[in-house]
């Protein structure tokens, strides 16, 4: 379902992240359905930016608005790092109770379900943003800022961002159309990971020019060179 979304992305040419965020939008608006699809990025601080959007005409843009941190707490950070997908078909809909046999000891936990009903506060928030029904995948790349202990290790992954879909009426997508956007996902990640890598090698290649000619400039102005004095 995805093999032309994918071989379009894999095709991009490498350096342009906005490019990579405007076709995985559109692809995934045309993939799903939904009225708008949204690249929602996450900074050093926390805070979340709408980086790329495709939308119905008639819907209000939401391209460049900035969230604070606290619109996607912790603890929802925690569990898009564990499940890559999770929809809500309704948000207006009336939950499921669930119902588990007495002698277990712990309530039942759905944390790992794509389709649990949403929290009350949630709901309400979607219902503002006139958002009736969701879908939204992690992205997630490797943190080179943790140390794992040895090459052989897997690397540690961390929350680059969200694509975030929303739609002004129920809608539910089938689990064989869901899978192939999680697999678009993975495909997007991995052209993602690969730009932040070439970004952060770019800039320590920057950083040691400026140390090169910083120390070129400090035994310039002393020709016997730099002392240095250990105890």
């Amino acid at each position: 379902l995805a093999a032309k979304a994918t071989s379009r992305l894999q095709s991009l040419p490498s350096g342009n992240i906005s490019l990579l965020c405007d076709v995985l939008v559109r692809e995934v608006k045309d993939l799903t359905g939904y009225d708008r699809v949204m690249a929602y990025k996450f900074h050093e601080d926390e805070h979340g930016e709408v980086v790329s959007e495709c939308r119905g005409s008639d819907l209000e843009p939401y391209l460049g608005l900035h969230y604070p941190a606290t619109d996607i707490p912790q603890a929802s950070r925690f569990l898009f790092l564990k499940n890559k997908v999770r929809m809500i078909c309704d948000c207006s809909a009336q939950p499921v109770r669930i119902i588990q046999d007495k002698r277990l000891s712990q309530p039942l936990s759905l944390c790992g379900s794509t389709l649990r009903a949403p929290h009350g506060c949630h709901a309400q928030y979607m219902k503002n943003m006139g958002s009736i029904a969701s879908l939204v995948m992690s992205v997630t790349i490797n943190d080179e800022g943790v140390d794992h202990g040895g090459e052989e290790q897997q690397k540690s992954r961390k929350l680059w961002g969200l694509v975030v879909c929303h739609h002004s009426s129920p809608r539910f997508i089938p689990f064989p159309l869901r899978y192939a956007c999680e697999f678009l996902m993975q495909v997007f990640a991995i052209q993602v990971n690969k730009e932040v890598e070439i970004a952060a090698q770019k800039r320590e290649k920057h950083i040691l020019k400026t140390q090169t000619v910083l120390c070129d400039m400090l035994l310039r102005e002393a020709p016997v060179g730099i002392f240095t004095q250990s105890p």
